[in-house]
């Protein structure tokens, strides 16, 4: 007997030792029988008052309850013959033998899947506010209910908690956990992300020596830190003004809005130096320009040191005073001549534009007395 009529002879065999069961169960599993908890495709059949029977497949047809229909005219819950929709198998078979579907499950399970695509990939999404808890806020997000933690609101955000309900912020998801019903979102991680789009855009577009606007983000003892759309960039407490800056917030204020000029970029380290007071002509230029040697000036006394005193004769540019150039007779000390805050004339007897030094002179206002050795000391003719 060969192998093949061997083979007949054993389904014919099989088949004739099978009982109505094994018939009906093989011709389930030929159709797929549905299972609590599927999501499968179904073609609406009829649509009546109380039910809507769908086709999905199997041996008889699936019921959606009327129930779930929610109200007449709202066009996401109205359904029509030939359509095609997803649907949630509540039970499998029911008394009458049909499959017992919900849409509004197979929409919000869909939703699920969707929330942890988008936590897959990371993408940005809004989400409306809708309560304050303890914790932080109850968010809407794809129609599902989430939680933002208060440590994961917007570092930016000016609002307080409470005065964001009600509004719409972009968010990442960074926690779907269908089982536990736990949808957990980020405001501060959806900053993150444009910010750092933008601050790739603005390495991009900006170069040194543009001046942009920008807003003051923070202040520090060593300088302002601006925000110049995307990316925060540092003036450093030397580059707010030509004049000497004590306090940097003699200068700023956080929120102020201000133009400053771009001095460097590092893109490796996303570094930007900026600088407020070279918006301005550099008062040296105009020193050389405007001030001789030899030129009498006024000046204002800024400090008192051992060696002589410092004044600042113009916007940006201070001089030095040196005690032996402050009177022809000797000076045991700055003080006993110059108080802090005193304005006074003075010569310009040097300007060293490489250094960035003036000299300054009080007793060369007048003439040297006569007589006059040095040191403080004359000669007087009998």
């Amino acid at each position: 007997m060969s192998d093949d009529v061997g083979a007949v002879m054993t389904e014919e065999k099989d088949s004739s030792m099978m009982t109505m069961e094994d018939y009906l169960r093989d011709d389930q599993d030929a159709f797929g029988a549905p299972k609590h908890g599927d999501i499968v495709d179904g073609v609406v059949v009829r649509v009546d008052a109380d039910e809507v029977l769908v086709d999905i497949g199997a041996k008889a047809e699936g019921i959606i309850s009327g129930r779930e229909l929610g109200f007449k005219g709202d066009p996401d819950q109205e359904l029509s013959p030939g359509e095609t929709i997803k649907v949630y198998v509540l039970q499998p078979e029911n008394e009458e033998g049909n499959v017992v579907l919900s849409l509004r499950r197979a929409r919000a399970e869909t939703t699920w899947l969707v929330a942890a695509e988008k936590q897959e990939n990371g993408e940005v999404i809004e989400a409306e506010v809708r309560e304050q808890n303890k914790g932080g806020l109850i968010v809407n997000v794809l129609g599902l209910r989430g939680f933002l933690p208060s440590s994961q609101v917007g570092r930016n955000q000016s609002a307080t908690a409470e005065q964001l309900v009600g509004q719409r912020i972009l968010v990442k998801i960074l926690e779907v956990n269908r089982k536990r019903n736990r949808l957990i979102v980020s405001q501060k991680a959806a900053e993150d992300e444009d910010r750092a789009k933008k601050r790739e855009n603005l390495f991009s577009r900006v170069k040194v020596g543009d001046v942009v606007g920008g807003s003051v983000s923070g202040l520090t003892t060593y300088g302002a830190f601006v925000d110049i759309g995307g990316a925060d960039g540092l003036i450093h407490i030397s580059e707010l003004s030509w004049d000497r800056v004590s306090r940097v917030t003699d200068v700023l204020t956080v929120g102020q809005e201000i133009d400053v000029k771009v001095i460097k970029l590092d893109a490796d380290q996303t570094r930007i130096s900026l600088s407020l007071r070279q918006l301005e002509e550099d008062p040296w230029e105009r020193l050389v320009r405007t001030v001789p040697v030899g030129e009498i000036v006024s000046g204002q006394v800024t400090k008192t040191k051992k060696y002589g005193a410092f004044l600042q004769i113009m916007s940006g540019i201070e001089g030095l005073l040196h005690i032996s150039e402050l009177s022809w007779d000797h000076v045991e000390k700055t003080e006993d001549v110059l108080k802090v805050g005193e304005e006074i004339q003075v010569k310009v007897i040097g300007i060293d534009t490489a250094r960035r030094r003036v000299s300054l002179s009080l007793k060369q206002l007048a003439g040297q007395p006569p007589g006059y050795r040095g040191g403080g000391t004359y000669v007087f003719d009998d």
